[in-house]
């Protein structure tokens, strides 16, 4: 089940809510919510919840056992066995595979690879556990007495599969202490909506149009059509390659923000507040602002468990590059069991080093030049991460700049961008904060014109309400709805 599948729009959550608000005290809500957590992330497979309230009861023991340690060694061996729990856990449901794969291209190595089916959201909730257990390692937050409480935490269905990755201390509070008032539901049920029209209407058409224009990600993963698939891409016109990755470019914004969106959205109608995940990344201006903006919940946690612990920048400028240099591998590897994710990683990795370098002061003497040079290094890093395979990513390079002997652009290629020109244009405002803007700029006006205070009601009513049904629509007119958080 996902945040815009028909069942959860119109059976799921509206149950949920009913459920939640009919009772009155907060432990019965928070009851409510786990429950119906638990049902959501079983949907699928029932048996991979076991792996969740697993590791969650390793971690809450962990933590008591962190609280009541009398010496820090005693707390620094019961971090480590936590960390190996959830890492080791991790890493057998989703690495084990990848790391067979490599050992048999070593001589005389032939190991049978195994078919480990990944568990939904896996990395999400065990980050978020790790946070918790190193927090408490750290004295930052209590540990939670109540193990309950702390599979509420990890399992909410709000974030558990998609994000953002919250930390125990920012919702430590309100899991026992919060209220839901009128202002709080609607803006929650207005931030769930837009998340909604982004995905349904916006990043599924881009998503749809990017199978039509590449290949699709069932195609991508079938590593018996590789030879098929390169001559699919080496037959593409230049402009077809570069429309399609334009596209992809857009879907995984609009796609992973809308999740974002929905789940700070439900979090707000319950009285949750999860942190921004996305601030406008396609409006930044240097790699190093794209990824302050960019799955903001992520960066922050390799920079503070991660990056920081290794030394940071406090230990001159070659560990400086060391620790950049880790921190950006395992941020690839994180995203993905495949050699394509880390050299993705490391490209974001060298293009940060040379901003540090001297290329940061460079850009700043023109506004035009460095918004530019974003789009394009960010444009062409998400080829490495569409394709797995490092022939069609040769491929995608080559034949946008014709070196495939491929022409620039066909008969069919030019129709189809003049096609969906409009639409384009449509996607790239939704990743702007035009439309915020709009709305905040008729708030000034509609305090000093009472016409304007008219037309802002209509806009706050109408708006997302049109936005719900156009929503409903698309995903009734459609069966094209991709879940991209489910590799993670």
């Amino acid at each position: 089940m996902v945040f815009s599948s028909l069942i959860f729009l119109l059976a799921f959550l509206p149950l949920n809510l009913i459920c939640y608000f009919c009772v009155g005290k907060l432990q019965a809500r928070n009851v409510v919510l786990l429950v119906f957590s638990l049902i959501f992330y079983a949907w699928g497979e029932p048996v991979y919840v076991l792996i969740l309230l697993g590791m969650s009861f390793a971690c809450w023991w962990f933590s008591q056992k962190i609280s009541a340690a009398r010496s820090a060694p005693e707390k620094k061996r019961w971090l480590m066995w936590a960390v190996i729990v959830c890492l080791g856990t991790i890493g057998i449901f989703k690495y084990t595979g990848f790391f067979v794969q490599n050992l048999n291209l070593l001589p005389f190595v032939n190991l049978p690879v195994p078919q480990i089916g990944l568990p939904i959201g896996i990395s999400f909730y065990t980050f978020q556990l790790l946070t918790y257990v190193v927090d408490v390692y750290r004295g930052d937050v209590p540990a939670q007495k109540y193990y309950w409480k702390v599979l509420l935490y990890a399992g909410l269905f709000h974030q558990c599969v998609a994000g953002p990755i919250v930390r125990y201390g920012d919702i430590e509070n309100e899991l026992t202490e919060r209220k839901s008032d009128l202002k709080s539901v609607y803006t929650g049920t207005n931030r769930f909506i837009i998340g909604l029209a982004k995905k349904s209407v916006l990043a599924n058409s881009c998503g749809a149009l990017v199978d039509t224009l590449l290949l699709s990600d069932a195609q991508i993963g079938d590593a018996s059509l590789l030879a098929q698939n390169l001559a699919t891409l080496q037959g593409r016109s230049a402009l077809t390659l570069w429309m399609g990755m334009a596209f992809y470019m857009l879907q995984i914004y609009l796609d992973f923000s809308a999740y974002s969106d929905m789940a700070i959205g439900m979090g707000l109608i319950c009285g949750l507040h999860y942190k921004e995940n996305f601030r406008y990344p396609y409006t930044a201006d240097s790699i190093t602002d794209f990824w302050r903006r960019w799955h903001i919940s992520l960066g922050t946690f390799f920079r503070d468990y991660v990056y920081i612990p290794l030394g940071g920048n406090r230990r001159g400028q070659l560990r400086t590059y060391l620790n950049m240099f880790i921190v950006w591998a395992l941020t690839g590897l994180w995203h993905g069991a495949s050699w394509n994710f880390v050299l993705w990683g490391l490209y974001f990795f060298v293009f940060l080093v040379l901003e540090k370098a001297f290329l940061g002061k460079l850009l700043q003497k023109t506004q035009v030049v460095k918004h530019v040079y974003l789009i394009a290094i960010v444009f062409f890093g998400w080829i490495f991460f569409r394709f797995t395979k490092m022939p069609l990513v040769t491929a995608v390079f080559s034949g946008m700049f014709c070196h495939n002997g491929n022409p620039f652009w066909t008969y069919v290629s030019r129709q189809f961008a003049f096609k969906y020109l409009l639409f384009f244009i449509l996607c790239c405002v939704g990743c702007t904060p035009l439309a915020a803007n709009a709305i905040r700029w008729l708030h000034v006006k509609a305090r000093r014109d009472r016409r304007f205070a008219v037309a802002q009601k209509i806009v706050l009513i109408a708006g997302p309400c049109l936005l719900l049904i156009l929503s409903v629509l698309a995903l009734v007119g459609d069966s094209y709805n991709p879940f991209l958080y489910f590799q993670f």
